[in-house]
């Protein structure tokens, strides 16, 4: 149908886009998404973030992202079964859960590009704070020196060669295709230009371990838009995972206490979303619950530190 508007940009997707196309896509075709919100009380929790970092730099202070990691990595710890990823034969009714000890967390991030990266921050479970910091800080680091493209490359070619072992053969020409041919081609390095990329050490610059896909997912969009007044109401899961979490910005609102006097606090929402195969609301609450125990009494943090 032909149309007398204006097209005033035309941008074909460049390699980024089209994982993320792809996986979306996925999520929503394939998954039962079941999603609840959870807005905690953290008033005292932001008081004593400020304490701790009353004499900490620039580089050294905790982040309200770090600290939230921290915190749901202790509600995985009592849910662990969030911690995992799903295997189902629609056709055949047969489906597995494999739940995982290490806690790997897919994590986007906005680079200095501007770019939006998700960046899997391995084995999160046993890290303190800080360490958390600087590990997110040195993947802040090596992205900076990345080109995403040679990046997104190395993960979507390994990724089609694992759907090539599946006997995914159509799936493969299909990709091919897509992003070797004509104007949607996937543009990459090549000549010197590759070369002297791949000379950076690996210490210095991103592989496809550090964007492989993780156990769980944990967006901070709070931190996109700090002034965003607002709840997430949808979010999708990145298949095979079977649990993504947002964490929005914290916001001052009118909080009523049990005796019934009203005062201004901050809460911040927080957007649970599980695959319904895996997981019910009543797999959930241990996560729930372990979260409501750290914001009742948030001292605890500081023995994270």
């Amino acid at each position: 149908m032909k149309t007398n508007k204006n097209i005033i940009n035309r941008e074909h997707f460049g390699i980024a886009r089209k994982i993320v196309s792809n996986m979306t896509s996925e999520s929503w075709e394939t998954i039962p998404h079941a999603v609840i919100s959870y807005e905690p009380e953290v008033t005292e929790l932001l008081k004593i973030m400020k304490e701790i970092n009353n004499t900490a730099t620039a580089e050294t202070k905790l982040t309200l992202n770090t600290i939230m990691l921290r915190i749901i990595v202790e509600g995985i710890k009592a849910c662990p079964v969030l911690n995992s990823h799903i295997e189902f034969n629609r056709r055949l009714v047969r489906g597995e859960i494999k739940t995982f000890e290490e806690i790997d967390i897919s994590m986007p991030m906005v680079l200095k590009t501007g770019e939006m990266m998700t960046i899997n921050m391995h084995n999160m479970q046993n890290k303190t704070m800080r360490q958390m910091r600087d590990a997110i800080a040195d993947s802040v680091r090596r992205a900076n020196n990345s080109d995403m493209n040679e990046v997104m490359y190395e993960v979507s070619l390994d990724n089609t060669i694992q759907g090539l072992k599946k006997g995914k053969i159509a799936q493969t020409i299909n990709r091919l295709i897509g992003s070797k041919t004509g104007r949607h081609k996937v543009r990459t390095l090549s000549g010197q230009a590759k070369k002297d990329y791949y000379s950076i050490s690996k210490k210095d610059r991103l592989t496809k371990h550090d964007i492989e896909q993780g156990t769980i997912t944990v967006s901070n969009l709070g931190s996109v838009c700090r002034s965003w007044n607002g709840i997430c109401t949808l979010l999708e899961i990145v298949p095979p995972q079977i649990c993504a979490i947002a964490i929005g910005a914290a916001q001052l609102v009118p909080i009523a206490d049990s005796d019934t006097t009203v005062r201004t606090g901050y809460k911040l929402p927080l957007t649970i979303a599980f695959d319904h195969r895996a997981l019910d609301m009543g797999d959930i609450t241990p996560f729930i619950g372990r979260l409501n125990e750290i914001f009742a009494d948030p001292q605890i943090i500081k023995e994270w530190i």
